[in-house]
C-alpha cells in the first residue's frame, strides 16, 4: 500500500538539522570547492517557517539557510522507489542559487531541482548517482513563479515530473538499495558559473510551501499528524482549479483526490519496473 511517510515540518528539531550538512567540506559553513558564498546559519529565521533565506555580510559571504535530515534525531532517508512531492517558489535576485537534493556517505545524489534566476525558465534536473541530467525549459518557470514539482526514485529510472507533467525519466536508476538523507537549500552563487549577486542587492529567498514522502510500505508516517500537507493556502497559490489546490496545479497530487491516487499509483509502478508511461490528462473533477 502506497502511503506518505514523511511530511516536511520545517519548524520540527526532529526532522531537521539547520546550518550543517556533510554535503559541505567539514560539515561547513562554507563551500567554496562548489563556488558558493553560503556562510551556512542555523538561525530559525533563515530555513524554519519554510522560506529559506540569504543576507549578505559584511565579511563579503552570505548567511544562509539550509535544512537537512542527516544528524536529525528522526534521521529520515530517501529510498529506491519512494516519490517526492513537492510545491516551491522560486527566488527572483540573480546569484540565489536555491535546490532540493539528496546525499549521503560522500554521494549518493539526486537533484530534485536546482534553479538560477539568470535562466529564468530553465530547471536543471540532475541524478549524480549514476550520472543523467536534463536541462528544462518550461513558461512555468520563472523567477518568483510557483512550482509543483513530482520525482520517482526508481532503482532503474528517476523520473521527474513538472506541475503535473513527466518532463524527465533518465532511465538509470540509482539501483534498489539506494537511500539517502534530504536537503533544503539556498545558496549564494560566486560567480564561476552563474553571476554573483548584483551590488545593491542585499537579500534573497526562496519559499518550500510543502513537501512530502509516499512509499509503498506499511510502516507509520514519520513526521507531521499524516492528516495533510505542509505549507497548503500558503501565499502566491492563486485562484486553484476549483478543487482547492494552490495555483494551477491539479489537485490529483494530493491525498485525498482518488482520481489522482489511481492515476499516479498507476504512473509510479511503471517508473519503478523500468516503463515510460504517457503523462495523465488534468484531473476534471472536484474535491475527491
Amino acid at each position: 500500500m502506497e502511503r506518505t511517510v514523511f511530511v516536511a515540518d520545517f519548524a520540527d528539531e526532529r526532522q531537521w538539522v539547520a546550518g550543517r550538512t556533510w554535503a559541505y567540506p567539514d560539515g561547513g559553513p562554507i563551500n567554496l570547492r562548489d563556488n558558493k558564498l553560503d556562510h551556512l546559519t542555523d538561525d530559525p529565521s533563515y530555513s524554519r517557517s519554510g522560506v529559506f533565506r540569504a543576507t549578505r555580510r559584511a565579511d563579503g559571504w552570505w548567511d544562509a539557510g539550509l535544512l537537512t535530515t542527516e544528524g536529525s534525531a528522526d534521521a529520515f532517508m530517501v529510498r529506491a522507489g519512494d516519490v517526492l512531492h513537492t510545491h516551491y517558489r522560486l527566488p527572483e535576485e540573480i546569484g540565489a542559487w536555491p535546490a532540493i537534493w539528496t546525499w549521503r556517505d560522500g554521494g549518493n545524489e539526486v537533484d530534485v531541482f536546482e534553479y538560477h534566476p539568470d535562466n529564468a525558465d530553465l530547471l536543471e534536473l540532475t541524478n549524480h548517482v549514476r550520472p543523467a541530467r536534463r536541462y528544462v525549459r518550461d513558461q512555468a518557470v520563472a523567477p518568483g513563479a510557483w512550482v509543483e514539482q513530482e520525482v520517482v526514485f526508481g532503482a532503474d529510472s528517476v523520473v521527474w515530473s513538472l506541475n503535473g507533467r513527466e518532463v524527465f525519466a533518465d532511465g538509470r536508476g540509482m539501483g534498489a538499495d539506494w537511500r539517502a538523507f534530504l536537503i533544503v537549500n539556498l545558496s549564494v552563487c560566486a560567480g564561476r558559473y552563474h553571476p554573483a549577486p548584483l551590488p545593491g542587492v542585499d537579500e534573497m529567498a526562496f519559499e518550500v510551501g510543502f513537501l512530502e514522502v509516499r512509499r509503498d510500505t506499511a510502516e507509520p508516517p514519520a513526521g507531521g499528524d499524516g492528516r495533510g500537507l505542509q505549507g497548503v493556502g500558503v501565499s502566491g497559490g492563486g485562484s486553484g482549479s476549483g478543487c482547492g489546490w494552490p495555483g494551477r496545479a491539479c489537485r490529483r497530487w494530493r491525498p485525498g483526490c482518488p482520481r489522482g491516487r489511481r492515476r499516479g499509483r498507476r504512473r509510479r509502478r511503471a517508473a519503478r519496473a523500468g516503463r515510460r508511461t504517457p503523462s495523465p490528462r488534468g484531473c476534471r473533477g472536484g474535491p475527491g
